[in-house]
């Protein structure tokens, strides 16, 4: 594969850390989407092959919850996505994911979004 823009050095880390992660029932994975203007994650058991929980920035349910300084597309908004998922999955009796950033790097607010998580009570 050869690397020509941006798109194609991330989808061959996300490729390569994929081989290295996977998520079980008792440990699914947390995935990361970032784009421009939102950010989406999911919760995936990758042995059955289903997502167990997902939240996203386009969703009204989270758009409510993003007040003041918060918005889709900067890390305030990426805090309160981040409380969203943990929330969600320590009431389906999830506490423990691999986490997985999809080839971004780890900063900003993919950082912002896993330190939000944590605090909320996800252990990765």
């Amino acid at each position: 594969m050869r690397i020509k823009t941006k798109r194609d050095r991330r989808e061959r880390i996300r490729l390569r850390q994929r081989k290295r992660l996977a998520g079980t029932a008792e440990r699914p994975r947390l995935a990361v989407f970032r784009s421009v203007s939102h950010i989406h994650a999911q919760v995936i058991d990758d042995l059955a092959g289903r997502t167990i929980v997902s939240a996203s920035s386009v969703e009204p349910a989270v758009k409510a919850k993003m007040t003041g300084p918060a918005r889709a597309g900067n890390k305030a908004g990426a805090q309160v996505l981040g409380q969203v998922i943990a929330q969600r999955l320590i009431e389906k009796g999830i506490s423990q994911v691999v986490f997985d950033r999809g080839g971004v790097l780890y900063h900003g607010r993919v950082r912002a979004l896993a330190e939000a998580a944590r605090e909320a009570g996800l252990k990765f």
